[in-house]
């Protein structure tokens, strides 16, 4: 089956065979993923989070930035229903949770890592072939199993390369030199550094994993 040709949401001079979302390309080296200091005086207590406090993290971004930081992954999705979670999930979360707590996850703690819901932006244009244009993973550090409101850190990585640091130079409060990114590594920005103030961050987060694992909710988003 051919694909459309889709207008990029960030750059109208691109289309989705200038993006080329898949198959990966695998043969380009991974970025780092960087998360800047805090802006705020003093820092948020979440950036950087104290390792000893539980608390729920959803990272999420474009599929182009997650296709520099994880170019051997696939993110080729075969239907609407795919398993849970998709394979580039567990691999975010573990990229994420490394720039986090400056260490790799730890088998031998319990709970270290656990990753408990995710989120896919489905690219409409491209139906019927089921395929996403963005993604996103939310994963438990020493959360107990029955907390169904815990604490949550929202973080967006900021696509910079596609439009040279136009979207995210609009929707960020921070000056973004794109030559310092481009090529060189992907930026994650937490929400306490964002213009967007997120004040349903946790309700939604929470909400989506607690959907996810059976339990009964009551969305009241505004």
């Amino acid at each position: 089956m051919t694909l459309p040709d889709i207008p990029c949401l960030s750059n109208p001079t691109h289309s989705f065979n200038v993006h080329c979302f898949h198959p990966p390309p695998s043969a380009q080296p991974a970025l780092p993923l960087y998360i800047p200091p805090c802006l705020a005086e003093p820092p948020h207590c979440f950036h950087p989070p104290s390792p000893e406090i539980p608390l729920r993290i959803q990272i999420e971004a474009p599929l182009l930035a997650l296709q520099r930081l994880l170019p051997s992954v696939s993110w080729h999705i075969p239907n609407h229903l795919p398993d849970f979670p998709l394979a580039g999930g567990p691999e975010l979360a573990k990229l994420a949770f490394r720039a986090i707590y400056q260490r790799d996850v730890r088998p031998d703690i319990v709970g270290d890592m656990v990753v408990r819901d995710e989120y896919k932006g489905w690219l409409v244009e491209a139906r019927p072939i089921s395929m996403i244009d963005y993604y996103g993973v939310a994963f438990d550090h020493l959360v107990p199993d029955d907390d169904t409101d815990p604490e949550v850190l929202q973080i967006n990585i900021v696509e910079v390369e596609d439009d040279e640091g136009a979207y995210a130079n609009k929707y960020n409060p921070f000056y973004i030199d794109p030559a310092e990114y481009i090529g060189q590594k992907e930026l994650a920005v937490p929400r306490c550094c964002q213009k967007r103030k997120g004040t349903t961050d946790r309700r939604r987060v929470n909400d989506g994993v607690n959907i996810r694992h059976g339990r009964v909710v009551y969305r009241t988003y505004k």
